[in-house]
């Protein structure tokens, strides 16, 4: 008996930082704007191709007018709609905006085929597709054989609805939402280790708790700020970009400088026009950083963090970009849609774990 009573029993290892607290009534639009209101005037979104920054005043009431619109044009409570988007504040806009809408939000590479995009938005049953105009041949004879209206955010063809119809609808004239923590709010597409993509769904409270995870606590190795500038040079429609920048940034109250391409040279411009203190990247980005002929030419010492994820940094490049960025603290994520994101500082402590079923 004491045999199978020690089998059973649980061992719990615990963080010696203090606990999280993991709110479990808020809707995840609710969380990262709880206290927008001790900031509303400061730079929410800073769109780097052409020097727009909406505040996080802007980006409040903008979400809440896109959710208006959104149901204007029929989409209602768990309908689906799929962005095939670069990184761009419009991404960031819709995705609010489906989250206050009680909608679930699906996102796909624009660089995707169309048969990749058609199957996608056929098996997350999307009902409103949301892209740009250069891309809207690959979803054209999708929306016309499956009656899915279609938006774009720039020049809009005829037969398309223009994101300014989202943007400037009444916000008031949104119907409340009832939410549940286990509704699900967005829908990665992820082939996981092997085999075709498959829809990962993830709610309110999964996100929120992965999100308070990296963000909230008192774990200074990890944690974002409110005073922060937090380069997004990754792809919204990635989960690294869409939690770990996005509403990771979000929640802080940081300002999130959004790339909608990269490109070395204007990369390191912006980092030093708007003095970037985090910059999540991939293996390659890093390497690019690393080894331009123009880093010597930037002011690049507002960077106090440099995090790399997607794969493995070789010690040699990690050598190499601590040389160069004496300041930052380098650090690796492994991430994976499915489950939940880790992080590596070396001489740091991992504020928090949470298991694939809580997150």
């Amino acid at each position: 008996m004491d045999t199978m009573r020690k089998q059973k029993e649980e061992f719990i290892f615990r963080s010696k930082l203090p606990d999280i607290d993991i709110p479990k009534d808020l809707p995840l639009h609710s969380y990262v704007f709880e206290n927008f209101s001790k900031y509303p005037s400061k730079p929410c979104l800073i769109n780097g191709a052409n020097g727009d920054i909406y505040t996080y005043a802007d980006v409040e009431l903008t979400a809440r007018r896109v959710a208006s619109g959104l149901n204007k044009v029929g989409i209602h409570q768990g309908d689906v709609i799929m962005l095939i988007l670069p990184s761009s504040p419009e991404f960031v806009l819709a995705f609010l905006g489906a989250s206050h809408r009680g909608a679930i939000t699906t996102a796909a590479n624009p660089f995707s085929t169309p048969a990749e995009l058609a199957k996608q938005a056929r098996a997350s049953k999307s009902k409103l597709l949301i892209t740009q105009a250069c891309y809207y041949d690959k979803v054209k004879d999708y929306a016309q054989e499956n009656d899915v209206k279609v938006v774009c955010v720039d020049s809009a063809p005829d037969e398309c609805l223009h994101f300014s119809e989202l943007t400037q609808a009444d916000e008031n004239d949104m119907p409340r939402a009832e939410f549940s923590p286990d509704d699900v709010v967005a829908l990665p597409y992820s082939s996981g280790t092997t085999g075709l993509p498959k829809g990962v769904m993830l709610t309110h409270k999964g996100l929120i708790t992965s999100v308070a995870q990296q963000v909230d606590g008192d774990n200074p190795n990890l944690y974002f700020h409110s005073g922060d500038v937090i380069l997004c040079v990754l792809p919204m429609f990635h989960i690294y970009a869409l939690n770990s920048i996005m509403l990771c940034g979000l929640r802080a109250g940081a300002a999130i400088l959004i790339m909608p391409k990269f490109e070395v040279g204007y990369l390191l411009g912006l980092i030093e026009k708007y003095k970037v203190s985090i910059a999540p990247v991939v293996p390659p980005v890093m390497l690019a950083i690393a080894r331009s002929p123009d880093l010597d030419k930037h002011d690049l010492s507002s960077l106090r963090m440099l995090k790399s994820g997607g794969s493995p940094l070789g010690k040699e490049l990690e050598d190499s970009v601590r040389a160069k960025f004496p300041q930052a603290r380098l650090g690796q994520l492994f991430y994976a849609a499915r489950y939940f994101k880790g992080i590596y500082f070396p001489q740091a402590v991992l504020s928090a774990h949470v298991s694939p079923a809580q997150s």
